[in-house]
């Protein structure tokens, strides 16, 4: 245990004890009632001149989501249309599911390092790095002139986008007014679908091109690089973090930011004081921890570290494993339903997206009205019902064509189910739960685990169904089902918590049941 003198107040540097050894919490009850009464003296105007100019801001952000968009649904679709079959001489099995994982595994090794670019340098600069490696990936892709070419493209477009994944997240979360943090988080993976439904649609334009020549599918590879060229634009004329600022000693910075996009102009705002205050409290707490890219021991420390590393994990496995991708497999798995004509099987595929992102969007709503536990619970249910049906509709459809209907009907069922809690709830939940010095490494662990099921469930599928048929879907259904039990005994409620205060819920000795306390 150390010591230090802040002011006049001798100061505990709490980074190294457990749960136990901290401080009793009975006079810090997380009731959010200071930021209750700042946003009742201090109203925020969601159309206001600097809520606008913050909107436009974490949009820049929001593009990281994107370039991750862009790849799963541009693959998905290329790899359905007969002139990349013939092109690589691929149709499905194990070479089809090596191509799509290759991109997963240029995931892997970005989440590796990806966590302390964002850290040392800034969650600006992590955006930057991964969208200039995504840009070099996409042009690799796009050129392609055999199957290694391909593979080393598509490992290279992976690697930088998770390094633009692990700093997009994090910069949202720590530029978001408070008052509105829970939708603003959400829509960053609502704008995967901006990627998806370019990429998408075009495919199925370029579908019609007669002769099946080699741009229908280099054309989609290509443009892939479209948010990264963005992001590298405008990187420029967007701030840092006040968190990050403050985690490396210029408050002022930090202050001026806030005031900025969060006080209308004023450093002295109610609501800029209490970030300010609540952000240097948690940030000297938290300074003790070690920020070797390496040492995930800092995830693992503490009950409450241990808890929140939970989640995370929790949320990479239950938001990987609840179906085959269907960014990925969607034209397999139509096509296993009965559906074989190429242009109608790029046309279904197409349709997913508006549909998913209209669901994700909308879902952000009810998310910080009713809640994320009630919201993550309801979809999981869905979503474990409408695999079953997925499940013997597909079984049923060699013998009963018309169950290959209804099998597609409750897959688009699946995806908005999916979407409207799941999809926001990736980029919303981690970064909520996770403490300020361990955010960016997290994130990081998090797409690393991610990317490890994201392994299993990219070259799995096609070997798959193309051996045990509907019977893998069995797994995805039991999974779906594990999940409402997890999150109902083990996951906090966020809803109306600022980040200082969710903190506080996890140091108390009971987390689920403190978070559930009406102030």
């Amino acid at each position: 245990m150390s010591k230090d003198r802040v002011g006049d107040v001798e100061h505990v540097d709490q980074s190294s004890l457990d749960d136990s050894q901290k401080p009793p919490l009975e006079d810090e009850v997380p009731h959010h009632s200071d930021l209750a009464e700042v946003l009742a003296k201090e109203k925020p105007d969601p159309w206001s001149r600097s809520m606008l100019r913050l909107y436009c801001v974490v949009f820049v952000a929001y593009l990281c989501s994107a370039t991750n968009g862009f790849d799963s649904n541009t693959f998905g679709g290329a790899s359905a249309m007969t002139s990349f079959q013939v092109f690589f001489d691929v149709d499905g099995g194990s070479k089809q599911g090596l191509l799509a994982a290759s991109y997963v595994i240029g995931n892997m090794v970005g989440s590796l390092g990806a966590g302390q670019v964002s850290d040392k340098w800034g969650r600006r600069v992590g955006m930057g790095v991964g969208s200039f490696i995504c840009l070099v990936g996409a042009i690799f892709q796009a050129a392609a002139q055999d199957v290694n070419y391909l593979i080393a493209g598509r490992v290279v477009l992976g690697l930088g986008a998770v390094i633009a994944q692990t700093a997009g997240p994090a910069y949202v979360v720590e530029m978001s007014h408070p008052a509105y943090r829970g939708i603003m988080t959400g829509a960053y993976q609502a704008n995967f679908f901006l990627g998806t439904i370019i990429s998408t649609w075009i495919e199925f334009g370029l579908s019609y091109v007669p002769g099946d020549p080699d741009f229908q599918w280099r054309l989609p590879f290509g443009l892939q690089a479209l948010p990264s060229v963005l992001v590298l634009v405008f990187i420029w004329f967007i701030p840092e973090t006040p968190r990050w600022y403050i985690g490396h000693g210029e408050d002022e910075k930090a202050r001026k930011i806030l005031a900025k996009y969060h006080g209308r102009g004023d450093e002295d705002s109610a609501i800029v004081n209490l970030q300010m205050k609540e952000m240097k409290e948690v940030i000297e707490v938290e300074n003790g921890t070690d920020k070797r890219w390496w040492d995930i021991r800092g995830l693992l420390r503490t009950r409450s570290d241990r808890h929140r590393f939970f989640l995370v994990t929790c949320i990479a496995f239950f938001g990987q494993w609840d179906l085959p991708p269907t960014s990925y497999y969607f034209p397999l798995m139509v096509e296993k339903a009965g559906v074989t004509n190429e242009h109608m099987v790029l046309m279904l595929n197409a349709l997913q997206t508006p549909i998913m992102m209209a669901a994700a969007l909308s879902g952000l709503r009810f998310i910080e009205k009713w809640g994320r536990r009630p919201t993550l619970m309801f979809s999981s249910t869905g979503m474990a019902l409408s695999v079953v049906v997925i499940t013997v509709c597909t079984a049923l459809t060699p013998t009963h064509p018309q169950a290959g209907a209804v099998g597609i009907a409750f897959l688009y069922i699946f995806l908005v189910v999916f979407a409207f809690v799941w999809t926001p709830m990736q980029s919303l939940y981690p970064v909520e739960v996770l403490s300020y010095n361990n955010r960016a490494k997290g994130l990081a662990v998090m797409n690393l685990f991610i990317n490890a099921c994201g392994l299993f469930n990219t070259y799995l599928p096609p070997v798959a169904i193309g051996n045990v048929g509907w019977r893998f879907y069995l797994f995805y259904a039991s999974f779906d089902a594990l999940g409402i039990i997890v999150i109902y005994f083990t996951f906090v409620e966020t809803k109306g918590r600022n980040l200082e205060e969710i903190d506080l819920i996890f140091q108390s000795p009971h987390p689920v049941r403190t978070s559930l306390e009406k102030p």
